[in-house]
């Protein structure tokens, strides 16, 4: 459907894509963000550097672990040790708000619009940042949420109760093993429900948050809706880039925008209908929210 050659940002906008974009969101009848891990790096959720630091320092001197991300898939000797990285992990990442106020900053500016969030981000900066709960799609899990390893049954388990046990008991990288989660069924360890391989549930809260999507592209079939895309980068095209891609070229009214400081590209073939933006989501957000007053 789109050419193998895509067009660079610095072809494929006007001098000032800022205001392009500013444009396009105040005509839009309605607003498909489409969210990626870009998003949450600008608002500071880093997973690396000082911020992994500051909360593993001693994972990483022990275990020679360099990041949040890796560690998550460290092959850790004990469930005790396991839960002890996750709930670290899941507190910081799930249930504190983003150093920097860039979610906040996107909500100001489709706060006013019919809106929907698709995105691939599980750490539900979403919704601490005020976003109505039920225009959110989390297609690829919830560090909030844990499910049978197995699994065993398709439902889910919120976590924050115990998550705050966890971090506030454990000792020396090791939390108490009457802390550690076991399905309320089978007995087996529980699991994060991240989309890591098949054994990702998905329970009842996903569908209903598919079929509000399905439907909310539906009711705005054939009107000006604007495909806002925010930090997705290439793991995962065809759940967000593609899609939007391809609904644009679709519908004649619609618009695409982009903004990703590595990774921001449009196809000719919705050129004329696209805003390109290759700089800090964060940084793009704050000005565009200043223009508005």
């Amino acid at each position: 459907m789109f050419s193998k050659t895509w067009t660079q940002p610095s072809t494929a906008v006007s001098s000032d894509p800022i205001e392009q974009l500013k444009g396009a969101l105040a005509s839009a009848d309605a607003v498909v963000v489409g969210a990626g891990a870009g998003l949450s790096a600008s608002a500071g959720m880093t997973y690396s550097g000082e911020r992994f630091r500051r909360y593993f320092s001693d994972f990483q001197s022990r275990y020679d672990i360099q990041d949040m991300y890796s560690g998550g898939f460290y092959p850790f000797e004990s469930l005790e040790e396991y839960w002890a990285w996750w709930s670290r992990q899941i507190l910081v990442n799930r249930y504190e708000k983003a150093p920097r106020p860039v979610y906040g900053d996107l909500l100001k500016l489709i706060k006013d619009k019919d809106y929907f969030v698709l995105t691939t981000n599980v750490d539900h900066q979403f919704q601490l940042a005020g976003f109505d709960k039920q225009r959110l799609f989390y297609t690829q899990g919830d560090y909030g949420l844990w499910q049978c390893s197995k699994p065993c049954h398709q439902e889910t388990y919120d976590n924050e109760e115990t998550v705050r046990k966890m971090f506030a008991e454990q000792r020396d990288m090791r939390i108490p093993t009457e802390l550690v989660p076991r399905c309320p069924r089978c007995g087996r360890p529980m699991a994060m429900n991240l989309r890591c391989d098949d054994t990702f549930v998905q329970d009842a809260g996903w569908y209903a948050a598919a079929r509000r999507y399905e439907d909310f592209l539906r009711r705005h079939r054939g009107r000006r809706l604007l495909f806002l895309e925010l930090g997705v980068g290439g793991n995962t095209p065809g759940i967000i880039k593609y899609p939007f891609w391809k609904m644009t070229l679709e519908n004649r009214s619609a618009a695409y925008a982009c903004i990703n400081q590595k990774e921001s590209y449009i196809p000719p073939e919705i050129r004329g209908r696209s805003v390109c933006i290759p700089a800090d989501i964060g940084h793009i957000l704050k000005r565009l929210t200043l223009l508005e007053h």
